[in-house]
């Protein structure tokens, strides 16, 4: 066949035009070839199903003393001795304190004689008024004699009765100059030396701390409480009977403290300064491992989730605009591919499963019952709607 013109005489730009239209056509097609032939990423899945979570607050606190006592004498006299070391701990009961005890043994053996006194004055009494009652009977002393001995019987009777109490009284401030420790605990300073004159209950001498049991104090944040409400309204959490929320322990270095203790206060009124409202619990302490001042996390439990989808954190991702989930899908052609999901999470939940897992996010939105979530090899799917093989049979496929 013969051409109508020759080669030689086509023009130039419709030979660029003609080359550029062949190379946009060439480029178009290659992401979709290149897509066709890139092996499938391995990954494994978890069904999301609805479920009971545990749920956990975590919040900075302080503890104090379960007791922080004052110590001050009950009775006056000159400090004769300290009998305990700054920062001690000592018993409940132990001596701390020594006052001039002479006056108060004199006043104990003043007050023993008086009662011995009184209680030989009642037996002479008694014995008079039984020798005037047969003497009466015979009618040999007259009526108003023997009213008079009953009377010194009954005078008698009262005092050694206030005998008594007398020494009572004596021996009790006799121990009472021996400054004893109320509580079990660790000593303060001194604020008195050897030697002062104690004026009674208005000096204060020194501080116990009682460290076992120790209290814990924290808030919780008016805005939390209004979502935890809103929460159980909603049937969606079970918050723990009577507000005793089991409480734990969290130290500096992350690890959590032996012993554990519940919520015994709840603080009805929001501080205004910091919007929170003050809550208290108290931890066993027998070695004394927590010291007042010190600061801590308190992780409160006991509340549950309701009818909540759980999912392992690592398969959590952020894009820089917020959270999503690789799900499993279908595309056109009926592949299995990775479809992003954005989800919105709530906290953290903390539980064992049988995985080895013990780190989720709780969902709030985003996910439908029966999804097919990638929990696993999400480093190997590198663009939504990557081919994906889903293998769960060995559990974690990729070291993500």
């Amino acid at each position: 066949m013969r051409l109508p013109f020759a080669p030689s005489q086509l023009s130039l730009p419709v030979l660029l035009l003609t080359s550029a239209a062949l190379l946009l056509q060439g480029c178009s097609e290659a992401p979709k070839a290149e897509q066709a032939a890139m092996h499938p990423a391995a990954v494994a899945t978890t069904i999301a199903s609805y479920e009971d979570a545990p749920f956990t607050i975590e919040l900075p606190a302080t503890l104090s003393g379960s007791k922080e006592v004052e110590v001050r004498a009950r009775v006056t006299g000159i400090l004769e001795s300290r009998n305990f070391d700054e920062g001690q701990t000592v018993n409940q009961g132990q001596s701390l304190f020594t006052i001039d005890l002479a006056p108060y043994q004199l006043a104990v053996e003043s007050a023993q004689a008086a009662l011995d006194g009184a209680k030989a004055s009642l037996v002479q009494s008694e014995r008079e008024v039984k020798r005037l009652a047969k003497l009466r009977a015979d009618k040999s002393v007259s009526q108003r004699d023997y009213d008079n001995a009953s009377s010194t019987k009954d005078i008698a009777t009262t005092t050694l009765a206030a005998a008594k109490v007398a020494l009572k009284e004596a021996q009790l401030n006799l121990e009472y100059a021996q400054v004893k420790a109320p509580v079990a605990g660790v000593m303060g300073r001194e604020f008195v030396s050897e030697g002062t004159y104690v004026s009674g209950p208005d000096l204060l001498l020194t501080q116990i701390t009682q460290l076992d049991p120790i209290r814990l104090r924290f808030g919780i944040s008016e805005r939390e409480q209004l979502h935890m409400r809103q929460d159980v309204e909603n049937g969606s959490l079970t918050l723990p009977e009577k507000g005793q929320w089991h409480t734990s322990i969290k130290l500096q270095d992350g690890s959590l403290y032996q012993q554990t203790g519940k919520v015994n206060f709840s603080d009805v009124r929001i501080n205004p300064n910091t919007g929170t409202s003050e809550l208290q619990a108290i931890i066993p302490n027998p070695d004394f491992k927590l010291r007042p001042g010190q600061f801590v996390r308190v992780r409160l439990s006991g509340a549950v989730r309701k009818n909540a989808f759980v999912i392992p954190q690592r398969a959590v991702l952020d894009n820089g605009t917020g959270k999503f989930v690789y799900v499993v899908a279908k595309n056109e052609q009926g592949g299995t591919i990775a479809r992003p999901a954005p989800v919105e999470v709530g906290e953290w939940i903390q539980k064992p499963d049988n995985q080895g897992d013990k780190n989720f996010w709780l969902i709030k939105s985003g996910l439908n019952a029966g999804d097919e979530v990638i929990i696993d090899g999400m480093a190997k799917i590198f663009f939504p709607g990557m081919p994906v093989a889903v293998n769960n049979a060995t559990h974690n496929v990729s070291a993500d």
